[in-house]
């Protein structure tokens, strides 16, 4: 396979539909192994629309690159209670990504 499969996770608020189902936020994608790319994300959120959301965000953006943008497009485009667990959990995944590259 040219991909590899990691996960990020966060706290969610208080107050979160998705709360009563999970405590913890968890944001998974499928990375190209060559170039970092995020091929597909997946994330624990309640609704539908918003699992398809956040990927549509983080849909192709390379972690060679880093995370500031992601965290960026999070922060200009998101606006629920999980911005802040959404951001966090990608700020973990991509520690995940860098333990990996780093093996």
């Amino acid at each position: 396979m040219n991909t590899f499969f990691i996960a990020g996770h966060a706290r969610l608020p208080q107050g979160m539909a998705a709360r009563d189902v999970h405590e913890i936020l968890t944001i998974t994608a499928e990375v190209d192994k060559k170039y970092g790319v995020i091929v597909s994300t997946s994330c624990t959120l309640a609704t539908e629309h918003a699992k398809l959301y956040v990927e549509q965000l983080l849909r192709g953006y390379s972690l060679r690159d880093g995370i500031d943008e992601p965290v960026k497009k999070i922060k200009a485009h998101y606006f629920g209670k999980a911005s802040n667990a959404l951001e966090s959990a990608l700020k973990d995944l991509y520690k995940q990504y860098q333990k990996i590259r780093n093996e």
